[in-house]
């Protein structure tokens, strides 16, 4: 459901990782883009290697909030399955800078 998904930014952000359209979704972000999943840290390129692209990520959207910065989805890939999962995003300059995530 990207039509809640007001903002261009986290659109394309959401649309390359469902195409896992690395280099579209390289191009959705800041060069110094930074994430967090639990509350935790993150390395942005190892993370979205292994819980995207290297094991067939995917995102639909639930409810969003926020022109469609803040939602929840259902969020799947090969290695952990189904799970119901939260995200908030900053964008700056019409990329994202920053996104945020964990199990809803």
């Amino acid at each position: 459901m990207t039509d809640q998904i007001g903002d261009p930014a986290v659109r394309a952000f959401i649309d390359a990782l469902n195409a896992g359209d690395r280099a579209a979704f390289q191009a959705s972000l800041t060069p110094d883009a930074t994430m967090s999943d639990d509350g935790t840290e993150r390395d942005l390129g190892e993370w979205t290697e292994r819980e995207i692209f290297s094991s067939q990520g995917r995102l639909d959207v639930d409810k969003a909030d926020d022109d469609g910065r803040a939602f929840v989805a259902n969020y799947s890939n090969s290695t952990w399955g189904a799970m119901r999962t939260r995200w908030k995003f900053t964008v700056r300059d019409g990329k994202v800078a920053r996104f945020e995530t964990g199990q809803a």
